[in-house]
């Protein structure tokens, strides 16, 4: 392994059509000196994107702290037990259980959002979440009302100095145009922050999921003090440079949507099947 991360030379760099700094900046992300295989894994994660930015903007919003979890408690708390990992389909099915509509009768308006409350308001806007990638999903929605894990094993810790520090910032950066809507990661974790603030104005959202973690956390995990920040393309750079300046993680999520939600490429159906 080790000769070949050292027969990665400038000339195959260039073979992958990358320039030294995305390189370098792919090193930092990894945490070792890339192979061909993981750049190329990458590359191929950062084509699945559909190219809607920068690559190497796009490489420095995969940049997050990760813990991983070996196992789950049951309910009682006095044992472990092991919980398969959802596939993306299975996901499918768990959102539309927890979230999908209870009839068949459409809603002739689009549900109104909550007085000040953040909403999308066009498709083709990047989405980030910032503050860490969600490890657990035990004390959420999702546990409760689909795994039923009625006694909540343990309750995630919350740090409100690091939540105010990261509303600081956002509300900062939203106070001076560079990010459009800021919404706290609450109830039904990453998803049902994004179908909250996606359905006042009929939007949708593509978002990747994070290869290192359990997707059902990812999604579903309601880990306290995280945000999704909606912006232009064109303000990522700023809004990546001052997080970076405020040593804050981030990760790129996606998009918004004209109505429909994606998943890793798997189509969820439009947002308006959906009721949060």
């Amino acid at each position: 392994m080790e000769e070949q991360h050292e027969s990665i030379n400038d000339e195959l760099i260039e073979a992958l059509h990358i320039s030294r700094p995305v390189y370098e900046e792919v090193q930092h992300i990894v945490g070792h000196m890339p192979t061909i295989d993981e750049l190329s894994t990458l590359l191929a994660m950062w084509e699945g994107s559909g190219r809607q930015q920068g690559l190497l903007a796009w490489l420095k919003g995969q940049h997050h702290a990760v813990e991983t979890n070996d196992y789950i408690y049951d309910g009682d708390g006095s044992q472990h037990r092991e919980i398969r990992e959802p596939r993306i389909k299975d996901c499918l099915d768990i959102a539309r259980k927890l979230w999908g509509k209870r009839n068949a009768t459409p809603e002739p308006d689009a549900p109104a959002a909550a007085p000040n409350a953040p909403s999308f308001t066009h498709s083709g806007h990047s989405l980030y979440l910032v503050g860490n990638i969600s490890t657990e999903f035990l004390d959420s929605e999702y546990a409760r009302q689909y795994l039923h894990l009625v006694d909540e094993p343990i309750s995630l810790g919350n740090d409100d100095d690091d939540r105010d520090y990261h509303l600081m910032i956002l509300s900062a950066l939203q106070e001076n145009g560079t990010t459009i809507a800021t919404c706290e990661v609450e109830q039904g974790g990453i998803f049902g922050s994004l179908l909250r603030c996606s359905l006042p104005h009929r939007l949708g959202f593509d978002i990747l999921s994070c290869r290192e973690i359990r997707i059902d956390a990812f999604l579903f995990g309601e880990e306290k003090g995280r945000f999704i920040a909606c912006m232009k393309e064109e303000d990522e750079e700023f809004f990546l440079q001052k997080l970076s300046e405020a040593a804050i993680n981030c990760c790129f999520l996606g998009h918004t949507t004209k109505g429909r939600i994606l998943v890793d490429g798997m189509d969820f159906g439009p947002s308006t099947d959906y009721q949060i």
